[in-house]
């Protein structure tokens, strides 16, 4: 019965770890396609500003 609870535990702290990362990679995620969007639309409006 011992090992059954340390294998539990274990898949749980596994879990935890596992969505702690993918939290905070998604909130990386976002700040990299804003950051994106915001070097798309200035290249963009560059773009824009050469041709006229």
């Amino acid at each position: 019965m011992r090992s059954i609870l340390y294998i539990i535990a274990v898949i749980l702290i596994i879990g935890w770890a596992i969505g702690t990362f993918a939290y905070a990679a998604g909130g990386l995620i976002h700040i990299l396609l804003v950051i994106a969007v915001i070097a798309l639309v200035l290249g963009l409006f560059r773009r824009d500003t050469n041709v006229i």
